[in-house]
């Protein structure tokens, strides 16, 4: 009898660097037919090169999230190639780790429209033929930042709770139609989307190193440089969780990767916020006021 999974597509998006290309090949190494999403071409070469030295079913379409026709095309061309999509996987996002008062509104409607708006777009393209045909799963890449928010990323954090949200509507919403919607929660772990932060940060510098912040970007980043440092989980141990949440009959809600993630959850759940903000300032060296 045929591996069922040889059968099963899966669409994901932001799959060209990072967490998505570690969940591209591995389900592509299982057995799934995948198309990696991106926008560069140079990466998405690099990507079918590695998938054909490897023999992987897995191609890469030009998608942009950002935009509606570059997205109708993307899915159009999955699906001619294959019939159906059976999974997709929301992947494609990016972080601004810069203090509340020093982003500008556009820098709000970049982070909101990749990382929301560019999900509802994708989301909603392929939505429709998995409830037709009453099968189908929706991984949404959630982060600990969705759970609780450190100083310094409340765009991005506040994207990941706009995620949170809408999937755990869409969790009830699509129920009765078979379709699961499943959250991927990682704490830290190294990937591209840090050096995004950092060029994102650059035309800031003279701020962060001299505004009124400058103490606080020098905790936090003290802060994240000993995670990263002490951070032992990799892509491919994220990609194991997303393969495990696509594959499991009866799939949880949520997926934490990372130890930090776990304890994030369930401080959340435990903790006063009064409680949590303490040790939040503590880990971050936030002073207490003069």
């Amino acid at each position: 009898m045929a591996d069922p999974r040889a059968q099963k597509t899966v669409l994901l998006t932001g799959a060209t660097d990072g967490l998505g290309k570690a969940a591209a090949l591995l389900l592509a190494g299982r057995g799934y037919r995948v198309f990696g999403t991106g926008r560069s071409a140079e990466k998405r070469a690099a990507l079918e090169a590695v998938a054909r030295e490897r023999r992987l079913p897995l191609l890469t379409l030009e998608m942009d999230v950002c935009d509606d026709q570059s997205v109708r095309r993307g899915v159009e061309a999955a699906r001619s190639a294959t019939g159906e999509i059976d999974v997709l996987i929301n992947n494609a996002g990016f972080a601004f780790y810069l203090a509340f008062e020093e982003l500008s509104l556009d820098d709000w409607r970049k982070q909101f429209e990749t990382n929301v708006f560019g999900v509802v777009r994708v989301t909603q393209a392929v939505l429709p033929r998995m409830r037709e045909r009453r099968q189908g799963r929706i991984i949404m890449m959630s982060s600990v930042a969705g759970l609780v928010t450190a100083p310094m990323q409340s765009a991005y954090s506040a994207s990941k709770h706009a995620i949170e949200g809408l999937s755990n509507a869409l969790r009830h919403e699509l129920y009765p139609f078979g379709v699961h919607t499943v959250l991927i929660e990682p704490g830290y772990i190294m990937s591209g989307i840090q050096r995004v932060a950092l060029d994102l940060a650059q035309p800031y510098m003279e701020r962060v190193e001299h505004g009124p912040y400058a103490e606080l970007y020098s905790s936090t980043w003290a802060s994240a440089n000993r995670t990263r440092a002490a951070s032992k989980t990799t892509a491919e141990d994220c990609a194991r969780v997303i393969v495990e949440a696509v594959e499991a009959s009866n799939p949880r809600p949520r997926y934490g990767v990372t130890e930090l993630a776990t304890v994030a959850k369930w401080g959340k759940r435990l903790l006063s916020d009064s409680l949590a903000d303490r040790l939040i300032r503590r880990r971050y060296g936030i002073r207490t006021p003069a």
